[in-house]
């Protein structure tokens, strides 16, 4: 699906971008790969491992509408995974996360429908599912805003989905990295937000493949939900540092105890497949109705029960401390 065609990844200096670079180099022969990013010290670093004939380095920002229409310009797919993440720094700085998360998204989809490009994928996040934090509301905003612009595209051929999973393991201002730094600092304990505190887990690995395959799944206007494992945070800590004692700290400005993926509100509109969940749109399309159950790679899914919530607190599945130490052994870029 992706030898000799143009991909493009807005945030792609992130753990996300580099996974995902690293995965399409050595399974695909694009004819070019995009990154798009406003940072030019990641830009230059990432050039330093990341250099095939394909590779493309764009400044810009997600905000600068003009400069991503032309960026876009060629582009067969285009992965939104650029962002403002960190849920505190959202609290304090709301209208930034704004024009980033939502201004941002409104922009993507433009310049893609501008550009004729064939497939768009955003990446969210499980904190968009009943949002109680700004950085939640502006992704469940971009999720509204991904699903309805398969209603702008008239006649052209682009088509948009979503993509939301939880937390990754080891990406950049995740709790294994601080953990880890406190405990190379020689901390005397690990801090910990709420002792009940849990979270569904990922790796960058499964969080690629997941987006790669839902470009061969989607029909437009899904949104995408892997199964996926809970942890206990306070397992976590035990899994890093079973000798040091936790300290409970609280939880911090617009945090969840649990997070949620498929709300029970949405329940009218979640299917399960195999392996994954789909959020269907609430809203007709002008340019065809779907039977999103099944996807076009001929999957099929069923209705879940009235009611029913994908809860981070609530998942059949859970890590114990050793499936933890496994899962960061596969986390590594």
């Amino acid at each position: 699906m992706f030898d000799n065609k143009s991909i493009l990844i807005t945030g792609g200096t992130g753990s996300f971008g580099k996974k995902y670079t690293k995965t399409i180099l050595e399974r695909y022969k694009p004819k070019r790969l995009i990154i798009y990013s406003r940072d030019e010290l990641k830009q230059f670093e990432m050039q330093q491992v990341f250099d095939a004939p394909c590779m493309r380095y764009f400044i810009g920002d997600v905000r600068d509408a003009e400069r991503l229409t032309q960026a876009m310009n060629g582009v067969d797919y285009v992965i939104h995974a650029a962002a403002l993440k960190q849920v505190p720094a959202a609290e304090y700085n709301p209208m930034e996360c704004i024009k980033t998360n939502v201004y941002g998204a409104e922009n993507v989809i433009k310049a893609a429908i501008a550009n004729n490009v064939k497939k768009v994928i955003a990446l969210s996040t499980d904190k968009a599912a009943a949002p109680i934090n700004l950085y939640g509301a502006t992704k469940l905003a971009s999720d509204k805003l991904f699903v309805a612009a398969n209603n702008m595209v008239g006649q052209g051929q682009t088509r948009f989905a979503v993509v939301r999973y939880g937390n990754v393991v080891g990406s950049r201002g995740s709790v294994v990295p601080f953990f880890k730094r406190l405990i190379d600092n020689g901390t005397d304990h690990l801090p910990i937000t709420h002792e009940e505190m849990t979270r569904f887990w990922i790796t960058l690995q499964q969080g690629v493949d997941f987006v790669l395959k839902n470009f061969t799944r989607m029909h437009g206007g899904e949104i995408f939900i892997p199964k996926i494992p809970s942890v206990r945070i306070v397992d976590l800590a035990k899994a890093y540092a079973p000798e040091l004692p936790i300290k409970i700290v609280g939880i911090r400005p617009g945090e969840k105890l649990h997070e949620i993926m498929c709300p029970s509100d949405d329940s009218h509109l979640t299917l399960e497949f195999e392996d994954h969940f789909v959020i269907c749109p609430s809203i007709k399309f002008f340019n065809g109705e779907h039977d999103y159950g099944i996807n076009q790679i001929n999957e099929q899914g069923h209705p879940v029960a009235a009611g029913y919530e994908y809860h981070s607190g609530t998942n059949p599945e859970f890590l114990n401390t050793q499936q933890i130490l496994e899962f960061d052994k596969h986390s590594v870029l």
